[in-house]
């Protein structure tokens, strides 16, 4: 049984007060809560608030990026061992709007990916379609692709704490969401691939979650699909009232 993850993407949203605010709102509402894993994913700025806000509770905190390397001359990046250091346990990684304004590629998923794990974080690899390719019919092909890449050189015994998140394109922050099935459907095709990346055990066992306008009208409809392990939500998860109804779908 998988258990399931909501996380929270804030995207570049609130102040470290803003954070701690937040935090203090939902922590009555999820403090018992224990049936799903709940990650807060900050900006950079706001990991030390979010970590001292939320500790004693079950809620983890993740970071929205990271680069591959562990140090060095990069201006304005952060590695994989700064987020483990300032409390982090997971990073979302290949976020579609890391892909758009960014340059993020393919490979730099994978290399980010490999670095992640070493770096001992849970990624959580943000993959999927826009509209043309939707409307062209190569959804399959474009999970297919972007799914290989980024799980090259990774040995199945290291591949266990990746999360794939699905957010098809056309479906963030635009009110439109893919329908429970369409949904359930794309995560097989992930899970088929991950599973001639890593072996049936492991694609068996890998959570895979949706993103893309989940809201708390549609939580519970997309949530109740078994091939849908949680949700990377982006602007409902800015609301502690309204992120807590999506954990509690």
């Amino acid at each position: 049984m998988r258990k399931k993850l909501i996380a929270g993407n804030w995207k570049m949203y609130k102040t470290p007060a803003d954070a701690q605010a937040f935090v203090a709102a939902l922590l009555p509402h999820v403090w018992e809560h224990e049936r799903d894993e709940i990650v807060l994913c900050p900006p950079f700025v706001n990991i030390p608030a979010v970590v001292e806000a939320t500790r004693g509770s079950k809620i983890e905190v993740g970071g929205q990026d990271m680069f591959w390397e562990k140090e060095g001359a990069y201006t304005g990046a952060i590695s994989g061992s700064m987020l483990r250091a300032a409390g982090c346990t997971h990073v979302i990684l290949g976020h579609s709007e890391r892909r758009q304004y960014f340059g993020e590629t393919d490979d730099t998923v994978n290399r980010k990916l490999r670095a992640a794990l070493v770096a001992g974080l849970k990624p959580i690899v943000c993959v999927g379609e826009v509209l043309e390719e939707r409307e062209a019919g190569v959804t399959e092909d474009i999970l297919r692709r972007q799914c290989s890449v980024a799980f090259r050189e990774i040995a199945g015994g290291g591949a266990h704490p990746i999360v794939v998140a699905y957010e098809p394109v056309w479906a963030i922050g635009t009110g439109k969401t893919a329908t429970p099935e369409l949904a359930a459907e794309a995560h097989r095709v992930i899970r088929a691939e991950a599973a001639n990346a890593f072996g049936d055990d492991v694609a068996a066992r890998m959570r895979i979650l949706y993103g893309g306008s989940v809201k708390p009208d549609n939580a519970n409809a997309l949530m109740s699909q078994t091939e849908i392990d949680g949700a990377l939500v982006g602007g409902a998860s800015l609301d502690p009232k309204s992120f807590a109804a999506i954990v509690k779908w």
